[in-house]
Order: C-alpha cells, then sequence, then structure tokens
C-alpha cells in the first residue's frame, strides 16, 4: 500500500450514484474541497441511458419525479434546464390490470365511483374511511395491515399490492407503513383519516413547496436520465475518482484516513453514499480516544454497526425494453403505463409507455416499452438469460395489451440488488446510522438505504447532506 503525500484536506464522498454525485456537486460550489470515490468504472449507479436502432432504453428507472422544489434548482445549477423533457400531457392515465385486461386509474371522486376497477364494497369502503378510529398503540404496521384495516382487503390485493411493486418491487406485507410510507401514515396520525388528510393537508403542503408522488411532475432529459449524472461528474472533474473502492476509513486526531484502491488519503469528515449492503462490508476504525458519545453504549461498536446493514433485503429486478412496430400493438398505449397486481397471475410488476411519456424514446411508427420482472413476488425471475426475459415478458404483453407481431428492438438490464426494502422493523437501522453520526464526529450518512428510494428522495437527500456537512464544517471552524 502506497500513501499519498498530505494535502489540504477535504470531504470524503463514497459512493457516485446520484445522491453522491449531488452531495459531492454542492459542497464544491460552496467552496468545500470535495474527493468522490466511486468503485465501479462509471458514475450514476441505476442510472444508465442507451440509444440503439432509433431507441433510446434506461437500464433502470425512467423518470424523476419533482417532489421538491430542492430538484428543480439542481437541475438549474446543472446547467440543463435546456434539456429537461415534461412528460407528454396525454401521458397521464395510469392503469390496473383488473380480470386480465389494463385498466384506467380513476383520476377523479366521480371516476371512481363509475370505475370496474373495484367493486361496490370497496367504494363504500371509501366512503366509510373517514369513521375508522386511528390506531393509537403504537405498533408498527405493514402498509397491507394498514389499508385492509382503513379500507378492505380487496385494495391491498388489487391496488396497493400493485402499488408497492411499482415502487419498491416489494412485498405489502412486509413493507413497514411508517418507514416505507411515512406521509400516509402521517395522515393518520395528523387527521385520523386519509380522506381528511388528502382534503385538509392540501393547504400544508402547498405552504412546504412539497408535492405528493402521485401529483408530482415527471421529467427526464432529451438523452434520457444519464444526461444528469454525466453533468454533475463533469462539472466534478478530476475531483471524481472512479474504480476507487473504499475499504476502510480511520478517524485520527487529525480528522479521516479514507483507504480506497490501495491508497491512503486524509479528509476532514466522510459522507458514505453508497448501499447498505456495501456499508456492510466496511471497515470503520475509530480509536476509544476519538470517540463521542457515551463510551458506555458497548454495542455501537462500528462493526457491528454496519455488520448489521447485511440484513437489509435488496431484491433483484430486471428491466426489460421492447419495441414494437405501432401496427402490432393493439393498445394505444397513451399513459404513464400500467401496474400488476399479484393475484392476476402474471409474471410482470408492471409496464411503462416509454415512448409515449417523452419524444424520440422509439423511431417513427414504433412503440417502447420498459417492463420490470422479479422484485420480492418473483425473484427467481429476475435472472433469468436475457432471451428467456424477452419471451417472459412478451407472453404477458401480447396479452395485456394485444400485441400480435414480434419486438425489433430489446434490451434486458439485470440489477441483482435492485432496492432497499424498508420492512417493517427498519428503524433499527435507521438508529443505528443516527448513533454512528452522533458517536463518530464528522462521519454522515445519506441515500436510497436511509431517505427514500425514488431519485427525487436521493436528489434530496444528497442536497440535505451537503447542506448539513458545509454548516458542520463551518462550526468546527
Amino acid at each position: 500500500m502506497k500513501r499519498a503525500a498530505q494535502t489540504s484536506k477535504s470531504v470524503a464522498v463514497i459512493g457516485g450514484g446520484i445522491t453522491g454525485l449531488t452531495a459531492a456537486f454542492y459542497l464544491a460550489k460552496r467552496g468545500v474541497a470535495v474527493t468522490l470515490y466511486e468503485a465501479s468504472e462509471r458514475v450514476g449507479g441505476v442510472i444508465r441511458s442507451t440509444r440503439r436502432d432509433g431507441f433510446l432504453a434506461e437500464f433502470g428507472p425512467n423518470t424523476i419525479l419533482e417532489t421538491s422544489p430542492k430538484i428543480r434548482t439542481l437541475i438549474s445549477d446543472a446547467g440543463l434546464e435546456a434539456r429537461r423533457l415534461a412528460t407528454h400531457p396525454e401521458a397521464e392515465a395510469r392503469y390496473l390490470v383488473r380480470g386480465g385486461r389494463p385498466l384506467a386509474m380513476p383520476s377523479s371522486p366521480p371516476g371512481f365511483l363509475t370505475t370496474r376497477l373495484f367493486s361496490l364494497r370497496a367504494k363504500l369502503a371509501v366512503l366509510r374511511e373517514p369513521f375508522i378510529k386511528q390506531r393509537v398503540d403504537g405498533e408498527e404496521e405493514s402498509i397491507a395491515q394498514f389499508v385492509e384495516r382503513r379500507l378492505n382487503r380487496e385494495f391491498v390485493d388489487h391496488a396497493i399490492d400493485a402499488l408497492v411493486a411499482g415502487i419498491y418491487a416489494g412485498d405489502p406485507h412486509k413493507l413497514s407503513l411508517p418507514h416505507a410510507f411515512p406521509k400516509i401514515k402521517a395522515l393518520e396520525d395528523r387527521y385520523g383519516s386519509l380522506i381528511k388528510g388528502q382534503i385538509l393537508g392540501a393547504r400544508d403542503r402547498k405552504r412546504s413547496g412539497e408535492v405528493a408522488k402521485d401529483r408530482a411532475a415527471k421529467f427526464s432529459f432529451d438523452e434520457g436520465l444519464q444526461v444528469l449524472p454525466d453533468a454533475l461528474a463533469a462539472q466534478l472533474g478530476d475531483r471524481v475518482r472512479l474504480n476507487a473502492p473504499v475499504q476502510k476509513i480511520s478517524l485520527t486526531q487529525d480528522g479521516w484516513q479514507v483507504l480506497a484502491a490501495d491508497r491512503q488519503t486524509e479528509h476532514c469528515a466522510v459522507i458514505y453514499c453508497g448501499t447498505a449492503h456495501q456499508l456492510a462490508k466496511l471497515e470503520i476504525a475509530i480509536p476509544p480516544a476519538a470517540q463521542t458519545g457515551d463510551p458506555a453504549q458497548a454495542a455501537l461498536r462500528p462493526g457491528s454497526l454496519t455488520e448489521l446493514f447485511s440484513e437489509i433485503s435488496y431484491p433483484p429486478v430486471a428491466s426489460v425494453v421492447l419495441g414494437f412496430r405501432r401496427q402490432d400493438v393493439q393498445h394505444s398505449c397513451q399513459g404513464f403505463g400500467l401496474l400488476v397486481p399479484k393475484v392476476e397471475g402474471f409474471k410482470l410488476l408492471g409496464t411503462i409507455f416509454s415512448s409515449s411519456l417523452f419524444p424520440n424514446r422509439a423511431p417513427p411508427g414504433h412503440v417502447a416499452l420498459t417492463s420490470y420482472v422479479g422484485g420480492a413476488r418473483y425473484p427467481e425471475l429476475a435472472a433469468l438469460p436475457a432471451a428467456e426475459l424477452c419471451e417472459l415478458t412478451l407472453a404477458d404483453l401480447r396479452v395485456l395489451l394485444g400485441i400480435t407481431g414480434q419486438p425489433v428492438y430489446s434490451h434486458t438490464a439485470f440489477w441483482p440488488r435492485a432496492i432497499p426494502q424498508y420492512n417493517v422493523g427498519y428503524g433499527r437501522y435507521r438508529e443505528r446510522l443516527a448513533e454512528l453520526e452522533s458517536w463518530a464526529p464528522q462521519l454522515f450518512f445519506a441515500g436510497h438505504y436511509r431517505d427514500g428510494v425514488s431519485l427525487g428522495d436521493s436528489i434530496v437527500s444528497g442536497v440535505n447532506i451537503a447542506e448539513r456537512v458545509a454548516q458542520s464544517l463551518s462550526t468546527a471552524s
């Protein structure tokens, strides 16, 4: 191992996904010296786009939800406003599969009363919901338990199951209500009802500038989502170190030593923005003399804290992009896409109508569809060979969208550990992160395993941690 000559200290950002890039970008804008360590040969994490034969395919997510004004500010600060693309105005319809057919989800109270998606009993359950007493015993519920208690089982099986598959690729009977869906939990806590909360909480949301995810504007860029991480990395320049996995961080009297790719560098603070399963492997060395907090808390040793994160489930997910001639697809595909409940018996978790969302995702006269396979529902399917994934996807799409021809384009991507699952009991992981931050000076944690799994959540997490670290450095100086 060779040791680099000590230079002016900087902040180390571990992980070159969108959270780490955003944090490093804003620290650099504040004049803070920063080094971003990325283990792989590229930045962006799950964000990756590719163009071939007139089709543009995303390896992972397809859109960013603008749930916070901080997201728009990042796009402006990165100089990407001219390249930003809003979704097509006619692509707002979302479909839910019931009875083997995609049915448009209602967008208004009258639409809900007339929809064929739910039975009369389910509709009456919504009318009854404001009169259901809120739970006050403090017991943590899964999202499935909560919805069944406040509405009924039909909503769990035919709506929530599909929604959870679309967001987390997860299981509604395992996902924690307060951790995976904190805003839904807050509606009951504050207003005693989901319906009342939607009506009365609109004023609070407007005041904060935040937008509910189901109403947030969706956007991408002219050449896909990869435009954003590429732009941030370009502005960071040589502050980004690729192929530099961090093996160990050590606290000394002068700050932190970061060992990455057999090179040791000095930093005054460290922000971990990687994944939970990689955090479990990170060695953190903190001598007793440098520890803050209560030394009597013997359980709060760095090794035991980081090993804990290996328990967090990351189910595998495969993305399958297929292109068809427009004449071979019976469904209009005018909308955002469709979600598939497990009870319907299909293998797909859902499909996005990519070429309806944004221009230039498919050649003229063609349709591009992005489907997702695997997750907690069918983890074994995600790892199938590309040809089998395409055949499986095509079989479901033939039934759901009336596809008759063969695809003229295909692209698959496999994520063996895709999305962290905020299952019941997830609070213990967040508590340990807070404990370690209080115990180890100038060590910070941010990212999708802590602050929400959407791209918008990850961006806001990066903005917030940059502000927090800059303030900490200013206070310490």
